[in-house]
């Protein structure tokens, strides 16, 4: 009994942290454009978390039909969130959300010796209606699909630091990669404070429903988009951990 409302307790600690635990959840449209990977036109493959478990590494990408979906050049592919996209202050290093694919670093005697990735030309776009769509601005927005590599056992809610390089990561192992990564999953992070108006002025965004990626040239094989999920304020670690502590001695006088 005892070790049942420890672990419920537990859990409400982690809903907390995971209030914004979202990802995208319905395809609004897709072209798969033209030089795509035969075969992997299932959109859906987009939606969710994406790929993880311990067989997914950044040497070892998602790789299925049913993971990943092909975008090539003249296509796009448009996707609603669950919950809304929001330009927190809050979030890591500035990065309100993350695009997965399937790059990986190359594998060698002496640790990682590169990385593998489709080279391609993409726009990110995002909308708060469908309607009119803001471009997140190409000279800050990094290209998807070439950092960073999935780690399937990391948190897709949290960004790798975006000043990390490939060069960062030669010569490391499995274990220095997910070192460097602090935790997260990977992904290709993007702050909405990018987006710009048909003008090509800052839009302010302060939030968005939809992502649309564009590829221009090239090819994208995209698993999915995650909501970054924000460090909680001081008074709210406080709370969690004052709430912890309470569920805890309850158990113990139990």
């Amino acid at each position: 009994m005892k070790s049942r409302l420890l672990a419920l307790a537990s859990l409400s600690v982690l809903s907390v942290l995971s209030a914004r635990a979202q990802f995208a959840t319905s395809v609004v449209d897709y072209n798969s454009g033209a030089g795509f990977a035969a075969g992997f036109t299932n959109a859906s493959a987009a939606l969710g978390a994406p790929a993880s478990g311990a067989a997914v590494t950044p040497f070892a990408p998602p790789f299925s039909k049913s993971q990943i979906v092909s975008i090539g050049a003249g296509g796009d592919i448009t996707l609603q969130m669950s919950a809304p996209i929001v330009n927190d202050p809050l979030d890591p290093y500035g990065i309100d959300f993350s695009i997965f694919a399937n790059e990986f670093f190359v594998n060698s005697s002496s640790g990682v010796s590169g990385l593998f990735f489709h080279s391609a030309s993409l726009l990110v776009q995002v909308s708060q209606d469908d309607s009119t769509w803001y471009t997140l601005n190409p000279s800050l927005a990094p290209q998807a699909g070439e950092l960073f590599p999935t780690s399937g056992s990391g948190n897709p809610l949290v960004p790798v630091n975006p000043s990390l390089t490939t060069a960062s990561f030669i010569g490391q192992n499995l274990a220095g990669i997910q070192s460097l990564y602090g935790g997260s999953a990977g992904g290709t992070g993007y702050d909405l404070s990018w987006a710009l108006d048909g003008g090509g002025n800052n839009a302010n965004l302060t939030s968005a429903d939809f992502v649309r990626i564009e590829v221009q040239t090239g090819v994208l094989d995209l698993d999915g988009v995650s909501i970054v999920s924000p460090v909680p304020e001081p008074a709210t670690w406080a709370l969690i951990l004052t709430g912890t502590a309470l569920a805890a001695f309850r158990v113990r006088k139990q």
